[in-house]
């Protein structure tokens, strides 16, 4: 029997990791994975385009890298353990880099984690915000 993932897509903000993300998001992930060794991550940085035009990545899974939309790259199949390579080649922290997929900036969000994270009233559902 396969599970039912649909359930998990009337929840706001959250983007559950399923096989078929994973499916989608292959090459973005093994580029990713790339950056781990240090030639790799200089290459990227030095341009951006030039190292993802050597990735079987959909235009739209590049241009989310280049424009550091990290909502748009987990929407596209990225596994946020491997998108942190990315912001980690930059020097960012991971608060630094998840603040952007917010409306927070980063002390803004880094106290709301501190106080216990996100306040689950109206974030249960999607159709309880009328978004579905």
């Amino acid at each position: 029997m396969k599970p039912d993932f649909e359930q998990f897509k009337d929840i706001p903000g959250t983007t559950i990791f399923t096989i078929e993300l994973a499916r989608k998001g292959f090459w973005l992930n093994q580029f990713c994975m790339s950056l781990r060794k240090a030639e790799n991550r200089e290459r990227f940085l030095a341009d951006n385009r030039k190292y993802l035009d050597e990735w079987d990545m959909t235009e739209e899974q590049k241009q989310a890298v280049i424009d550091r939309d990290f909502q748009k790259m987990l929407d596209l199949g990225g596994n946020v353990y491997f998108l942190s390579k990315i912001f980690a080649s930059e020097g960012l922290s991971y608060v630094q880099a998840v603040s952007t997929m917010t409306d927070m900036n980063v002390e803004q969000y880094q106290q709301m984690m501190l106080n216990g994270g996100r306040n689950i009233e109206g974030w249960r559902s999607k159709k309880e915000r009328g978004e579905a």
